[in-house]
């Protein structure tokens, strides 16, 4: 399958102010209040600093200015004030929270999403779709996100959906989210988990639900079969190797799971977490030397002539 949308869909502007769901719509006006509230003190303090530097300056021949003590309404105006702020915020706080993250009432999750160092495994539960680092999901669904890690912390973090969540190894956590339109979204793991966190990035091809259902239903058929000799002499080394022990295929007897799901790699625009494009060229100096593209990667350096790394690189771009 070909993959039906377009890098250059991403926004150019990736921030908590470009909201894409109704949960980071909430997230943003309590984020506005609070630069208000914050920008409000800040110029109070400036105008009270600035005031009181100019009004009681040290001049020549000038008395001790008249002190101020024991004002009652001076001291309950300073102490009340703040205190409202903290109570407004935390009221206001307290109903973000529960708006974006309402209780999911044993409702099954639509996604589960996996991190590892350095790469995202999405399952689609009821459907035989597994895929890696570029997520599809549906606009306009209000959607269960259950996320969880397979080795340290992590943290899910796509900055138009709002709200990120700790990936703790041994624990479900979950997370709601409503996209409101088509586009391609990007995040990133933000709880350093290592040499390659850095490029731990998420792509989120978020498509009407006509496209995702026409995108789900092409991942869930088995991968195509080689296409040339070239690719088919490819497939022989990948099934007679380890490849096959550390990553699935589907149709095939590659099973492993210590590495991404390549049953329709070939369909993907990206590769290594969002590290560089998917191409040939990219891939072939992958399996070539992959310490000296990603270092610290758990891909080892497998020490394949170049003819077969060129038919490794053929069977692997023909799996859509």
């Amino acid at each position: 399958m070909k993959a039906t949308f377009d890098l250059a869909l991403i926004s150019s502007t990736q921030s908590i102010f470009d909201a894409a769901s109704p949960q980071a719509e909430k997230i943003i006006r309590l984020s506005y209040g609070f630069l208000v509230a914050a920008s409000g003190i800040l110029l109070l303090v400036i105008i009270l600093t600035v005031y009181i530097t100019i009004r009681f300056s040290s001049k020549t021949n000038t008395v001790e200015p008249r002190q101020i003590s024991g004002n009652s309404k001076l001291e309950i105006l300073m102490v009340s004030f703040p205190m409202v702020l903290v109570v407004i915020f935390y009221f206001w706080s307290l109903n973000t929270i529960n708006a974006i993250n309402p209780d999911r009432a044993d409702q099954k999750p639509d996604i589960i999403i996996t991190g590892h160092q350095w790469w995202w495994e999405a399952v689609y539960p009821g459907e035989k779709v597994i895929t890696a680092n570029e997520i599809h999901l549906p606009t306009g669904e209000k959607l269960l996100l259950q996320l969880n890690s397979a080795d340290v912390i992590h943290d899910w973090w796509v900055p138009s959906f709002g709200a990120k969540i700790d990936m703790i190894p041994g624990t479900d956590n979950y997370l709601w989210v409503t996209i409101n339109k088509p586009g391609i979204y990007e995040g990133t793991c933000s709880e350093f988990c290592g040499q390659q966190h850095a490029w731990m990035r998420i792509m989120v091809v978020a498509q009407s639900p006509k496209d995702y259902n026409t995108w789900l239903t092409a991942h869930a058929v088995k991968a195509g079969l080689p296409l040339d000799t070239l690719a088919r002499a490819g497939a022989a080394i990948f099934m007679g190797t380890s490849c096959s022990s550390c990553h699935s295929v589907q149709g095939t007897f590659a099973n492993g799971i210590a590495g991404p799901n390549l049953t329709h790699f070939g369909s993907r625009q990206t590769m290594l977490a969002g590290m560089m494009d998917n191409n040939p060229e990219n891939i072939n100096n992958w399996l070539t030397d992959p310490q000296k593209v990603k270092p610290g990667a758990h891909m080892p350096r497998f020490i394949f002539g170049k003819d077969s790394v060129r038919e490794l690189t053929a069977y692997l771009t023909q799996l859509k």
